[in-house]
């Protein structure tokens, strides 16, 4: 499926318009076009690259999954690859898309999978309509926006998920212990993806503020200063609630250190409680009669007794969850 659109003069022209035509609108003074493709085969690609000049190894990638993110320069060209990260499932992973793009002087097209919504990308750009007359480097920003602002959210909602698991950190019992260890490398996972996914997408977009990419004019720049300033925050962001998480982990092995030790000492009281009498008995050798001796009666009783007793004990560790 593909998606297409033009502008002329900052002012949206056309859309829905064959691929084939889009050499012919680029090549009109002040227009310029945005081409989305979703899930391409090979030889549509193929037209794009003879439409629009695009360098055969930037096509070769853009086939090609798992890219990492990055911005590669080539004569005539760019080629951007970024992943739109917009979630997390409930199983502790994280939602992210690939996406990928050519840019050129005249033309931004964008290549995914079918499992991206860029709706997000056409409404920045419909609220932003005012700054249409900086052409490509617009289409460009707008992508690199919403990408930025997802990954903001998945912070925010990563913050959160920190906090709470700190607030958690001092429960009692063995069952919290574990489950705030899981927490925590769950959510440890989760920023180190984050942070291989998104953070190396603040160096594209400096290679683009220094001069990289001739692309981007005065007038546009503060805006991709705004999305490297907020990359800026993430990366410093994702650092900073991995510090959180792996302090979350160590006070919790200390707290479950400190809690066996006063399990160790309680549990030794109880054995000197015991020991002493059975030490002093033991000494005197108080052998005297005693109800049953001698008989199959008293060797039930003291079965009993043991059986007993240890069933109280046992439940009474269990219930102060020494056990």
């Amino acid at each position: 499926m593909v998606m297409t659109r033009a502008w002329r003069n900052g002012a949206a022209a056309e859309r829905d318009f064959p691929v084939e035509r889009v050499s012919d609108l680029v090549a009109e003074p002040d227009t310029f076009v945005w081409v989305d493709h979703t899930d391409p085969r090979p030889d549509e690609l193929a037209d794009v690259e003879e439409e629009l000049g695009v360098h055969a190894l930037a096509v070769e990638d853009a086939l090609e999954r798992g890219q990492r993110p990055k911005l590669d320069r080539y004569r005539e060209s760019l080629f951007l690859v970024v992943y739109d990260v917009t979630g997390r499932t409930d199983t502790g992973e994280l939602v992210s898309h690939e996406v990928k793009a050519f840019v050129t002087k005249r033309a931004l097209i964008t290549i995914h999978g079918a499992d991206v919504d860029l709706s997000d990308v056409e409404h920045r750009l419909d609220a932003s309509a005012d700054i249409a007359d900086h052409g490509v480097p617009w289409l460009m920003w707008a992508l690199l926006d919403t990408v930025v602002d997802h990954a903001s959210d998945v912070v925010e909602d990563l913050d959160q998920a920190v906090s709470a698991l700190e607030d958690d950190l001092f429960e009692h019992g063995s069952s919290s212990e574990r489950q705030i260890q899981r927490r925590s490398f769950v959510l440890r996972k989760q920023l180190g993806v984050l942070r291989r996914l998104v953070v190396p997408t603040r160096d594209s977009v400096t290679s683009v503020l220094h001069g990289d990419a001739e692309l981007v004019v005065d007038g546009i720049r503060p805006y991709f200063r705004d999305v490297q300033d907020h990359l800026v925050t993430i990366a410093d962001s994702v650092e900073q609630l991995r510090d959180a998480v792996g302090s979350v982990l160590d006070t919790n092995l200390g707290i479950a250190s400190n809690h066996q030790n006063v399990v160790m000492k309680k549990v030794t009281g109880w054995a000197a409680i015991i020991a002493i009498p059975t030490a002093i008995t033991g000494f005197f050798g108080q052998n005297v009669k005693f109800p049953g001796m001698s008989q199959w009666s008293g060797l039930f009783l003291s079965l009993g007794l043991i059986v007993a007793t240890s069933l109280v004990l046992y439940r009474v560790f269990k219930s102060k969850d020494w056990l």
